[in-house]
């Protein structure tokens, strides 16, 4: 039997163009087993944003798509949502599309001291993360960053 994350990867190579080619971001995947149940969790985003009726037919292209394939060895419950106000920022793309927003930023290894950051996300320079804090303007590679995701301030 597959591991998890061999079928998670299989599994998003397989949605992944198949939900842009509908006008969607595939923003982020989970597949894990919660209680007795495996579950197989899309969040999607759309520059307008994500409504009941996007939700439906992504479900509905991904589930014909998947029953045709079979690449998950057991049974499953799709879901498939919006990320949400504090949606995960995991590419240059969204780096660059919310760029003057409040953001979160984890690393996974400390720089300056520290590993999380809060600031304005002020896009991407020289293939580098920028965030604006309160003291300074501090550039991250890609791959030095664990997780990333918008702050909502309701102030």
């Amino acid at each position: 039997m597959q591991k998890n994350s061999s079928v998670k990867e299989t599994v998003e190579n397989i949605l992944r163009p198949l939900v842009e080619s509908a006008g969607y971001d595939l923003v982020d995947l989970e597949y894990k087993k919660e209680g007795g149940n495996w579950y197989l969790r899309l969040f999607i985003d759309h520059d307008n944003g994500i409504d009941h009726t996007a939700c439906e037919q992504v479900s509905n292209l991904v589930g014909d798509e998947l029953d045709q394939r079979d690449p998950i060895p057991h049974s499953y419950i799709l879901e498939v949502s919006s990320p949400g106000i504090e949606r995960p920022l995991k590419t240059a793309k969204d780096f660059v599309r919310f760029s003057g927003e409040k953001v979160h930023i984890k690393l996974f290894a400390a720089k300056n001291k520290q590993k999380e950051f809060i600031g304005i996300l002020l896009g991407m320079e020289d293939h580098q993360v920028a965030l604006a804090t309160d003291s300074s303007k501090i550039l991250f590679d890609l791959d030095e960053i664990a997780s990333a995701q918008l702050i909502v301030d309701f102030n």
